[in-house]
């Protein structure tokens, strides 16, 4: 696929406000620059404007480059789309290569940061630590007990990952190592290892036999509602459902009910169905641990994300392979 060089007329379009590192660099190598101010998503005409003024864009979660989108662009001047994020979901990525444009993502970066996240999760539903936290901001916390707030203990408990690409091995390798927890999985295919795991014949079977159902799937049509009514029903009324995934992969009014009903004892989430909404009957319920899409929020990891946004970004106006492509 062809640039447009690294000349002054190519225009790049960087769609989310970034660290100071990653602004500086940008703002250093590229001569026709600008960075949105605002952290809305894309509007729809904004996304005609990015295909149509600027050769190059950097987007990110939300920003939805549908097939609708390209469709209204006949010849589209942007040849490339850098995700900021491991995630494209929100990209048409067969429609973005049939206009000419290239995709790529940012894997790898978000790795660590994320498997942190679902262990911050488990133990916070498991310990009702959000609970918790809450009565004593409340001033209602009357003192310890031997019956006071019990939960579920983690440690030589059985996990469940839904996934096991990188974040879903960063996940288990945490729960063997770190709480000595038995591992299953469900994936497309058996997993070499460092560490014991079983992989289950199907996500019914694994979520029948674990204490903790984690989701690491990548979001997209193959994943939608992947966690719905019989997944949850499968589950065990002690165990705990995790969700750093997208949040479109677990079908959100199932779950309430499931909560409701008391048919599993908890949930931690980091991604919503409707993000950012969150539904009223979530937050209300004391056995939900809700995070406002944590999962890489750290400054080390979102400057290496833009960092690496950039270094395909290099790639392309300087006619290299792009390190990371996805279409």
């Amino acid at each position: 696929m062809t640039n447009t060089g690294t000349n002054s007329a190519t225009k790049i379009w960087i769609a989310r406000p970034m660290t100071a590192s990653v602004e500086a660099r940008a703002r250093e190598s590229y001569g026709s620059l600008e960075i949105r101010d605002t952290n809305a998503v894309l509007s729809e005409a904004e996304m005609i404007r990015a295909l149509t003024e600027f050769d190059v864009v950097v987007p990110t979660l939300g920003d939805k480059f549908s097939a609708e989108i390209f469709a209204k662009v006949a010849e589209p001047r942007c040849k490339l789309l850098a995700n900021f994020g491991v995630g494209y979901n929100h990209i048409d990525v067969a429609a973005a290569g049939a206009a000419g444009l290239a995709v790529t993502n940012t894997p790898g970066a978000v790795t660590d940061a994320t498997a942190d996240i679902a262990m911050t999760l488990i133990l916070m539903t498991a310990r009702r630590a959000g609970e918790g936290e809450r009565l004593v901001r409340r001033g209602e916390w009357e003192g310890w007990h031997p019956t006071q707030m019990l939960g579920l203990h983690a440690t030589g408990k059985t996990v469940g990952i839904v996934g096991m690409g990188r974040i879903g091995q960063a996940i288990a390798r945490r729960c063997h190592f770190g709480f000595g927890m038995d591992v299953r999985y469900v994936a497309r295919s058996d997993k070499d290892l460092d560490y014991p795991a079983v992989r289950a014949d199907s996500l019914v079977d694994l979520a029948e036999s674990v204490d903790f159902l984690v989701v690491a799937v990548p979001g997209g049509a193959e994943t939608l509602h992947l966690i719905n009514a019989e997944v949850l029903k499968a589950m065990k009324p002690t165990a705990h459902l995790v969700n750093i995934a997208r949040g479109e992969v677990v079908e959100e009014a199932a779950l309430i009910d499931a909560l409701q009903s008391g048919s599993i004892a908890g949930a931690g989430l980091d991604v919503y169905e409707f993000e950012p909404k969150v539904p009223q009957a979530l937050i209300e319920m004391e056995n939900v641990t809700l995070l406002p899409h944590l999962g890489t929020a750290t400054e080390e990891v979102r400057s290496n994300m833009g960092h690496m946004a950039l270094d395909n970004v290099d790639a392309f106006l300087t006619d290299q392979d792009l390190p990371n492509p996805v279409a």
